[in-house]
């Protein structure tokens, strides 16, 4: 699972629009599936509107990828690695289906500047539900999963240098790890919670040789390994996300990390802060919705069909997509509605409210009026200075 540093987007001070105070813009960049195509959006906070950037390249027609890392480094937003599905449509019971094919390793870099995409080289070892985040001025990976046979995960690591243009390991963790989530804090690459398996030396193992037996816990996946780039060295952190279920994105803001719930409910109700000193998790003041979508006028049938969220400045920006019936409760098809809601992480109590809630205006040829708007990514935000 993709995750963002908030490095990525807070070297230069903001407006709560999501401007840059130098002159520059800000775009948050997802991948959504349209039907049997993965699609690079983007969202623009500054004059609050999405546009369809384009297809991903390398991606056969009828065929969706799941499972990759989106990450923003410069100017450049990076897809790795991920799993391919065919996806054909059941006609009967009006859905798609997914089959998968196989593990990619491919990786391709959009250009947020000059809009044009570049191919860098693959990874290593490819993999999918893996963790990432920029760190240093590289991009680092870890865990995931490299077979669609079975549920185990990998320890194994690596880095991308994109001024070299290559990858290069890093040394294994102690756990095999997947549905993990990495972020940045304070110059150290965390990768957190996941479904995870320590390793340990099996007690009989033949001469000469070293094996190892899975040993999974609640333990193990509430934990989270973090590397330090300086010394080369992992190191663990028991009890970081204090979970049994993986988390769904963790940012870094202004030396915080920021949360808003796990794998099976993006939206637990409030925003929650890491309190590293004591290890815990803590409920942000001021946070607590029971549902975003309390913050616009939708229609009471409406459904949450995604919730992905970025960083921009001390702004945590949640896009959110709603399915509505497009003739209102009494039927008449579905559309998505679009909206972004925004929470300010430094919002004083009394003198400023902490939320407010936008609807993006869109191209008209963007719009998908069937409801099948789909997000494939989390989101990462890129800073281009004027």
């Amino acid at each position: 699972m993709g995750s963002l540093d908030g490095d990525a987007a807070t070297s230069q001070s903001f407006s709560s629009t999501g401007s840059s105070g130098s002159g520059g813009r800000v775009g948050i960049y997802a991948c959504f599936a349209h039907g049997g195509s993965n699609s690079l959006e983007c969202y623009e906070p500054g004059a609050n509107t999405w546009r369809r950037v384009g297809e991903l390249p390398g991606v056969p027609d009828g065929h969706v990828l799941k499972g990759f890392a989106f990450v923003a480094l410069g100017e450049c937003v990076y897809v790795i690695g991920g799993r391919l599905c065919r996806r054909e449509r059941d006609a009967a019971a009006g859905e798609y289906r997914d089959t998968d094919v196989r593990v990619r390793g491919d990786v391709v870099r959009y250009d947020a500047r000059h809009g044009v995409w570049e191919r860098c080289a693959p990874l290593l070892v490819p993999r999918f539900d893996f963790a990432c985040a920029p760190c240093g001025g590289r991009i680092c990976v870890a865990g995931g999963q490299c077979s669609l046979s079975g549920a185990r995960g990998t320890a194994a690591a690596e880095v991308y240098d994109a001024e070299k243009g290559k990858w290069s390991p890093l040394p294994d963790m102690s756990t095999l790890r997947y549905k993990c989530v990495g972020v940045t804090w304070h110059g150290r690459f965390h990768v957190v919670g996941g479904f995870a398996e320590s390793t340990s030396p099996a007690d009989e193992a033949a001469p000469g040789m070293t094996t190892v037996v899975p040993q999974s816990s609640a333990l193990e996946r509430s934990s989270a390994e973090v590397f330090d780039c300086a010394r080369g060295v992992w190191e663990i952190i028991p009890g970081m996300w204090q979970l049994d279920v993986p988390p769904n994105q963790i940012v870094a803001v202004a030396g915080r990390l920021f949360s808003s719930g796990d794998c099976l409910n993006s939206w637990k109700g409030h925003v929650e802060v890491y309190d590293g000193e004591l290890n815990i998790w803590s409920i942000m003041d001021h946070s607590a919705l029971p549902d975003l979508s309390l913050l616009a006028s939708l229609p009471p049938s409406a459904q949450r069909l995604y919730l992905t969220m970025a960083v921009v400045d001390t702004q945590l920006y949640f896009l959110a997509g709603y399915q509505v019936a497009a003739g209102g409760d009494s039927g008449g098809g579905f559309r998505t509605v679009s909206l972004v809601h925004s929470f300010d992480t430094r919002a004083t109590p009394g003198l400023m409210p902490a939320w407010s809630s936008f609807q993006p205006t869109m191209d008209q040829d963007d719009v998908v009026e069937d409801g099948s708007n789909e997000l494939f990514s989390q989101c990462c935000s890129v800073q281009l200075p004027s």
